[in-house]
Order: structure tokens, then C-alpha cells, then sequence
């Protein structure tokens, strides 16, 4: 199902023209219109999911597929040392286009990209509560 006033479903399915790296039946791979580092790119679904918890099964199969062969050709062409896959869900995630994608950020030694956060501490009684309640 496509949303008429989703922005990414007008992206991913041709109707705003987008310099496209690639496409098949259920993704589009675009550069982003504003990267993170040359060559940043996005999958986006054809097909409207909000985010990864409405993804189905055999998208999210095909999603990861899809970005490890996206990230190998992009790698011998843009001649970078890494590479960050970057998928928020949710507005406290850093989700700002509802639409599901994933970000394809090509990374070189000491560039500056600014994708981190503050390490934190796994603590006893977080890791006793977790485990109780995800078994």
C-alpha cells in the first residue's frame, strides 16, 4: 500500500525525480538529497511501512541483502574504509520522514562524521530485569 501524501513513497516510486543508484520491484536506492558524506544513500521501500516494527518479514529479509550489496559496490567507488547502516524508528530515535528507509553512510578514516552517542554502563539489575522479561 502506497500513502498519496507520503513523501518517500513519491521518491521511492518514481514520481519526484531522484538521482537513483538502483531500483527493482519493492526498493528504489537513492543518493540523499542531504548527505551525511558523499554518497550517502537510502533504501526505500516501494510499498508504505512506517518504520520497522510494521516492516514485514520477507521485506526486512531483503532490506539487508540489499544493503550488503549496495555497500560493496559503493565501497570500490567511492574508495571508503567503512561504512555506518543507520535505521531509526520512532521520533525519539531520530525519525523524522515516517516512511521505513535505511541509511547507506560511506565513512573514511577520521571524516568527522558525527554519528555517536556516550557510552553507557550495562549494569547487574538491568541485565536481571531484561533477561526476566524477554524469556
Amino acid at each position: 500500500m502506497r500513502e498519496e501524501n507520503c513523501i518517500f513513497c513519491k521518491l521511492a516510486n518514481g514520481e519526484i525525480p531522484t538521482a537513483t543508484l538502483y531500483e527493482d520491484e519493492d526498493f528504489r536506492v537513492i543518493l540523499d538529497a542531504s548527505p551525511a558524506a558523499k554518497g550517502h544513500a537510502l533504501i526505500i521501500p516501494k510499498e508504505h511501512y512506517a518504520d520497522l516494527y510494521e516492516l514485514d518479514d520477507e521485506v526486512a529479509a531483503k532490506v539487508l541483502v540489499l544493503a550488503r550489496k549496495m555497500i560493496k559496490k559503493l565501497t570500490d567507488i567511492l574508495g571508503c574504509d567503512g561504512y555506518n547502516i543507520v535505521q531509526n524508528n520512532g521520533e525519539a530515535a531520530g525519525q523524522t520522514v515516517f516512511h521505513f528507509h535505511m541509511h547507506l553512510i560511506p565513512r573514511h578514516k577520521n571524516d568527522q562524521v558525527g554519528l555517536g552517542w556516550k557510552m553507557g554502563e550495562l549494569k547487574d539489575e538491568d541485565v536481571e530485569d531484561i533477561l526476566a522479561k524477554i524469556n
